[in-house]
């Protein structure tokens, strides 16, 4: 018996809120096991895969906060010892975001760790599944992207202080 598209787009949802639910507790865990906000956590991860420092606004950006959240977590990190403020060299008006070395290896630590399973997980595809799994991540990315902005767009009938960070 053959599924049809119907089938599996209804075996589909389901199965994507299980991914997004478990990704969300993961990330949970990731964020207890370094005694972090799991916001912290993936901002951090974020500005790693940044090609340098970047501004409290790009940060916004890459989170989907607003810039408020968005200060008051590069606060957060930095008392924290993870980043640093810094004068963009090119613009001295401009204030630039950088990750501290120590949070690089820390962080990087519990990557490398759970690195191994990573690999293990993927370690059975071919090539064309692969790039078929890079292809669905980076529409996943874009489509969340584009659903935080809408839901910024819709407001919430919560009090302002339970969007932030």
């Amino acid at each position: 018996m053959t599924t049809t598209r119907d089938e599996l787009m209804a075996r589909l949802w389901p199965a994507s809120r299980r991914y997004l639910a478990s990704y969300v507790l993961f990330n949970q865990a990731v964020a207890d096991h370094l005694g972090m906000h799991p916001t912290d956590v993936q901002c951090l991860n974020l500005l790693t895969l940044e090609d340098g420092p970047v501004t409290t606004g790009r940060i916004a950006e890459l989170t989907g906060l607003t810039s408020g959240s968005a200060t008051r977590l590069v606060d957060r990190l930095e008392k924290a010892g993870l980043v640093a403020r810094q004068r963009d060299r090119a613009d001295r008006r401009r204030v630039l975001v950088a990750v501290l070395p120590e949070a690089l290896e820390r962080f990087g630590e519990v990557w490398r760790e759970l690195s191994t399973d990573w690999v293990a997980a993927f370690a059975e595809d071919s090539e064309n599944e692969l790039a078929f799994l890079l292809r669905h991540m980076n529409r996943t990315v874009e489509l969340g992207h584009r659903q935080v902005a809408r839901l910024a767009t819709l407001g919430s009938s919560e009090p302002e202080k339970s969007r932030e960070a």
